[in-house]
């Protein structure tokens, strides 16, 4: 039997927009470098990780006033046809933030100071690698790749050719005159 011969279709920003309904946050729809991603809706460990890791930024960002977080649903493209985006997590310049609120949208998004991903069955080769890639080309200063069921995260940074893979507390440092933000893997991994 003969294979049909079909033309790969390179997706870009606005193809994927036009698949996203605007009323429901999954599938996710994400194209990098033309490729589509679908992801499906992930699993609950994975949900209580995100969870657990926004509450624990969300009280550091307000103490310390460096960025402003925010996730998915989102539309992040660094202004290339080819690339859009969705992090699980990731935290902005206050400025884009204001100015992305101001405007009603996400296109003055173009500087992300971290940006995480829990990786799922159905997202691991895109979130390790694909993902990973575009945002060290990017310069997203810090990216964390967690890895929920083995309880580590792999930290990479911009010009990283291998991860620094954290067991025990997971550190950033956004700005030089800020603490550090600090948080031990027990408590973001902890059963419920």
């Amino acid at each position: 039997m003969e294979m049909p011969n079909v033309e790969p279709t390179y997706h870009t920003a606005d193809m994927v927009r036009a698949l996203i309904d605007e009323e429901r946050a999954w599938p996710r729809y994400e194209t990098i470098w033309g490729e589509l991603h679908v992801t499906p809706a992930p699993r609950p460990w994975h949900q209580l990780v995100v969870g657990r890791l926004q509450h624990a930024l969300v009280t550091y960002l307000e103490r310390e006033r460096v960025g402003v977080l925010l996730g998915a649903p989102a539309d992040i493209s660094w202004g290339r046809d080819d690339v859009l985006v969705q992090p699980d997590i990731f935290v902005m310049p206050v400025e884009m933030a204001r100015a992305a609120v101001e405007a009603d949208t996400w296109m003055p998004v173009c500087h992300l100071l971290l940006a995480v991903e829990v990786l799922s069955p159905g997202s691991v080769r895109a979130d390790r690698f694909t993902k990973r890639t575009l945002y060290q080309k990017m310069n997203v200063p810090l990216y964390w790749a967690i890895e929920p069921d083995a309880h580590v995260v792999e930290v990479w940074t911009p010009d990283a050719h291998f991860p620094t893979v954290e067991r025990e507390t997971l550190t950033w440092h956004p700005a030089p005159d800020a603490p550090a933000f600090v948080l031990r893997l027990a408590e973001l991994f902890r059963p419920i």
